[in-house]
């Protein structure tokens, strides 16, 4: 029976009444089925009123770091590509936000702005967003119906809401569970219509990085019925155990299949999906240089094209090299020669650009006598690529390339990732122990990304670890010997970083050999030919443009380079399907051509602050005057570091009350500052 609730007064809102007489009169096609549902819903099941103000429910500090600890899996895979889907929708009025599957916010990507203002209606994180705590909404309305929705201003529920727009997908597990919902809440309509499409290209990414984080132990066999969407997101991906039964596979492979759900697949062995074995496939795909190879769907005639792979954790482990248990670890052999993977993009390696081109000649001459490479240029310019190329035309190509970005790990973690660790070294180590990146790169190239963000006390054992060529790991006193070639990589001047005593002057000496400047996209003379690898690379050999697109992406600065350009394009092909890519299908270009052309303060906004991570805490420090960077900044950097100086002078450089603002701890506020170059003084240093 209906719910029926007193009315307000004679100013009630129209939107309260609209609700009001949907549910209790008939839907009569008034209002999107969904809604319709989830506002009868409210009512009549959680009782709640739409002009009834209401307090956000927000979970204390303690009750949401246990939920994180929960989800660490999904945060962990979720970072990256909310921050990329944020960069691309080029809306500073707009946030990336991860629940978990009660409907509280776990992760927040947004401008700290946009942040501030959404924060009071409980979108930040611990904020509940469940239906029967916010009414219908993108992200409770999403984990309600288990699929994508949309929830425009005058859908939602309450009458606070209005001014959002919301859009959300699920986020599946390996087994097919939803164990997470992407949503975008924006107060603007830019690209309403293609977020969803973005959205669920987000989901299959973070999807997909939990098959390779859960299964690192399983054969990853990747496989589609048209050979160049193999290695791409459009490709179906299995978890294959040792004995050849199927542990977990995407949703893409269900599809691809002709199958309902997991339930349909798990622990069949292989042979009753392909016409082929485990053993078969990974031969075969060996024997080809991991191309994809042909295979056929068990008892039909569907073709597919497939490839196998050993276990990820191979890499950690390889023949001849236990895990780190309670004994004494032998010398790691030099590995041996072993086809490599195609790379998904591997646009930089073109080297049609004669600047480019003389570079690689450069650096592949001097790193053939042992001599270290650092590579320098702005973020997205094909830095790592490079690396790889360069590593590939080695004397130590048959080895690993074993990459890691000094920037993207926690400072507590870095330590152990370099140098590995016993068995019990420290409270959460892995119970075999784990090898670190510097033994895994033995007999091959180390490549450590944004070097310059390594924390000032690693730098010297780092130091000695070159110099010695040999590693201790944490919780031994045993040492190795290591023989590897080093390519690193900073965006960051280093000089400068020298002279200011933030990083070690002998280890950038040492890392030094030769500085590479590898050009930014926009003055690149091989844009076009650039473009169009990576377009073959994101969307497949039969994607094509069309003039005025072409001309669009030739013209755009793209401050983001290679990065950027391949984020452009795999949407472009995405929402082309098959078709000839048109302007209309590069919405994300267009924004952020749309936002370049406002007002400097405006742009500068857009910066992207993960609010979920930051902690509030005080303290009071007072200011340094900061006029100018004494260095270099990619553009995204630039615009981060104009939004903290635009706060500071809005809250009198109190650093205090911008981590407030910014729901950050004050140390983490400090790390941003150190990392921009904005400087901030002790009161008692007397400045």
């Amino acid at each position: 029976m209906a719910l029926t609730l007193p009315r307000s007064g004679p100013h009630a809102d129209r939107h309260a009444d609209h609700v009001l007489d949907i549910v209790q009169v008939g839907f009569n096609g008034q209002a999107n089925d969904l809604v319709s549902r989830s506002w009868s819903r409210c009512l009549n099941e959680y009782q709640l009123h739409p002009d009834k103000p209401r307090e956000p429910t927000v979970l204390n500090r303690a009750a949401l770091e246990e939920r994180r600890a929960r989800r660490a899996d999904v945060i962990d895979c979720a970072r990256y590509e909310m921050t990329t889907l944020y960069q691309q929708l080029g809306d500073n009025e707009s946030a990336v936000v991860l629940t978990d599957t009660d409907g509280v916010i776990i992760h927040l990507v947004s401008s700290p702005e946009f942040a501030a203002e959404v924060e009071p209606l409980g979108m930040c994180a611990g904020g509940i967003w469940s239906e029967s705590a916010a009414g219908t909404n993108g992200m409770g309305t999403c984990l309600f119906a288990a699929s994508p929705v949309s929830v425009r201003r005058e859908d939602h529920f309450y009458t606070q809401f209005k001014q959002l727009t919301c859009s959300a997908v699920p986020v599946f597990d390996p087994s097919g569970q939803i164990v997470a919902v992407l949503d975008v809440s924006s107060r603007s309509a830019l690209m309403q219509q293609h977020l969803l499409v973005l959205l669920g290209m987000t989901a299959r990414m973070i999807e997909n990085r939990l098959i390779d984080k859960q299964f690192r132990n399983a054969h990853p066999l990747h496989f589609h019925s048209r050979p160049e969407f193999v290695y791409t997101l459009h490709e179906g991906k299995l978890a294959v155990g040792d004995d050849g039964r199927i542990l977990a596979a995407n949703r893409s492979a269900l599809f691809q299949l002709g199958l309902q759900s997991m339930d349909d697949i798990r622990l069949r062995p292989i042979e009753e999906v392909f016409q082929t074995s485990l053993a078969d496939m990974l031969q075969r795909s060996a024997s080809s240089s991991f191309h994809p190879v042909v295979t056929y769907r068990a008892n039909a005639a569907s073709r597919f094209f497939a490839v196998a792979r050993r276990p990820a954790a191979d890499a950690d482990a390889p023949a001849g090299l236990p895990m780190m248990g309670g004994g004494p670890m032998p010398a790691t052999p030099r590995p041996a020669a072993r086809p490599t993977a195609p790379r998904l993009a591997p646009t930089v390696a073109t080297f049609e650009d004669p600047r480019l081109a003389a570079q690689f000649d450069m650096a592949r001459r001097v790193i053939a006598r042992r001599t270290p490479v650092l590579l320098c240029g702005e973020t997205g310019s094909g830095k790592e690529v490079f690396a790889r190329a360069l590593h590939d035309a080695s004397p130590h190509a048959a080895g690993e390339f074993i990459a890691i970005n000094c920037a993207s790990l926690p400072e507590s973690l870095i330590e152990s990732e370099l140098f590995g660790y016993r068995a019990g070294a420290f409270t959460g180590a892995q119970r075999t122990g784990r090898r670190g990146k510097i033994l895994q790169a033995n007999g091959g190239t180390l490549f450590l990304d944004e070097i310059a963000d390594m924390p000032f006390e690693l730098q010297a054992r780092l130091l000695r670890v070159l110099d010695e060529r040999r590693v201790t790991p944490l919780g031994t006193e045993e040492t190795h010997s290591v023989d590897f070639q080093l390519i690193s990589a900073s965006h960051g001047h280093l000089p400068t970083l020298v002279r200011d005593g933030r990083f070690r002057e002998d280890l950038f000496y040492r890392l030094a050999g030769i500085e590479v400047q590898l050009p930014p996209l926009r003055d690149r003379s091989d844009k076009r030919a650039l473009i169009r690898a990576v377009l073959s690379a994101e969307g497949g050999t039969g994607s094509v443009l069309s003039p005025d697109a072409e001309r669009a992406l030739l013209d755009h600065a793209w401050p983001g380079n290679i990065r950027q350009l391949g984020h452009v394009l795999r949407t472009a092909a995405a929402l082309a399907d098959g078709n000839v890519i048109t302007c209309e299908h590069l919405p994300t270009l267009t924004a952020m051509q749309a936002s370049s052309a406002r007002p400097p303060m405006q742009a500068a906004s857009s910066s992207a602050i993960h609010v979920a991570d930051l902690t509030p805490s005080a303290s009071e420090f007072a200011p340094l005057s900061d006029a100018d960077c004494p260095v270099k900044l990619n553009p995204i950097r630039a615009n981060e570091r104009q939004v903290l100086l635009q706060m500071l002078e809005q809250h009198r450089w109190n650093v205090s009350n911008v981590a407030k603002a910014l729901d950050v701890s004050r140390n983490t506020l400090y790390r941003k500052l150190h990392k921009l170059h904005i400087q901030i003084s002790h009161p008692e240093q007397g400045h």
